[in-house]
């Protein structure tokens, strides 16, 4: 009877997990591992507790930050789990939030969907005495620390190597698609910005964003209207938006170049492949990595003074890949 009791409470649990739309991803960390000599205050359940919150749980880029972060984890000796949603969605996002502070952790190591939805949620877990850190994404709320690529610098590097493409290909003018993952993201409006500025006084038109929430599928779809319409080049600003316009790219054998964001398999693939140009591949093992030991600073005492910190990011191309 015990034992049906038991089944029936487990049960409960998973189904209320599964509603709120935040999953535990690769190397969920429920028990400390390592024995770093950082010393915190322990959280209720007698060890440093930190939640691993990203936009969602899928993307190779996001599995990739997590790893970083169980790396410091198991370095330091802090429990890490990675509580994130299935899709990009605010309102899951915002209840993965909620369900850290009810499960007791100490710190929540972020990147925010936008820097709106979810500020809320995070200014009532500071509240609660939680300690923040951003990594990829801030959300308008002060943090311990920022760990994330400058992107509007990135952008522009994105769009410098697109401009030289093409007008090492002899063309000096046309018609230029962007596919973002929507309208409020920060790290991806900031790149479209620095994108845009890399034409500025150039015969070159960009054309009105189209956004597809960071789906690989919508993605392509959009960029296969782009070059129905004759465009010479597109430009993702993730790594679904990146994938899915190489893949149309493809499709058509090749009819513009493209350039983005990130280093997936699938993306470095059409690199190698030529339907791509290159990517800027950012560091996301590091901002996992570099999050995690600043979270158990925090917990631990050691002020950090909202610090933001570039980690970098690297032109890929073919010869690269």
């Amino acid at each position: 009877m015990r034992i049906k009791l038991w089944a029936i409470i487990f049960a409960a649990c998973a189904l209320f997990a599964a509603a709120s739309g935040c999953v535990g991803g690769p190397g969920d960390a429920g028990s400390t591992q390592g024995g770093g000599a950082l010393t915190a205050a322990p959280q209720a359940n007698g060890e440093m507790k930190i939640a691993l919150i990203t936009m969602d749980s899928l993307d190779q880029y996001w599995v990739t930050l997590n790893e970083g972060a169980q790396k410091a984890a198991a370095e330091l000796g802090v429990a890490v789990q990675f509580l994130s949603p299935n899709t990009k969605d605010d309102a899951q996002q915002i209840e993965c939030v909620n369900n850290a502070v009810a499960g007791g952790y100490g710190a929540i190591v972020v990147a925010a969907n936008g820097p709106d939805a979810i500020s809320s949620a995070l200014r009532e877990a500071a509240a609660a005495g939680i300690k923040i850190v951003y990594v990829d994404s801030p959300a308008n709320v002060e943090a311990e620390a920022t760990f994330s690529t400058d992107n509007t610098a990135a952008g522009r590097t994105a769009g410098d190597e697109l401009r030289a493409a093409l007008e090492a290909s002899g063309k000096t003018s046309g018609r230029i698609g962007i596919v973002n993952v929507n309208a409020a993201t920060d790290s991806c409006v900031k790149r479209e910005a620095g994108f845009r500025s890399a034409f500025e006084g150039s015969g070159f038109e960009l054309l009105e964003t189209q956004y597809c929430e960071g789906d690989a599928a919508k993605s392509q779809t959009i960029a296969e209207n782009y070059i129905t319409q004759g465009v010479v080049g597109i430009f993702g600003a993730n790594e679904g938006s990146t994938a899915g316009a190489g893949n149309a790219i493809k499709a058509s054998g090749g009819a513009a170049v493209g350039v983005g964001f990130d280093k997936s398999d699938a993306i470095l693939n059409l690199i190698d492949d030529g339907f791509l140009l290159c990517t800027m591949a950012q560091n996301p093992d590091v901002m996992g990595y570099e999050g995690v030991k600043a979270a158990a600073m925090a917990l631990g005492g050691e002020p950090l003074g909202g610090k933001v910190t570039d980690t970098g990011v690297s032109v890929l191309r073919k010869q690269d890949t």
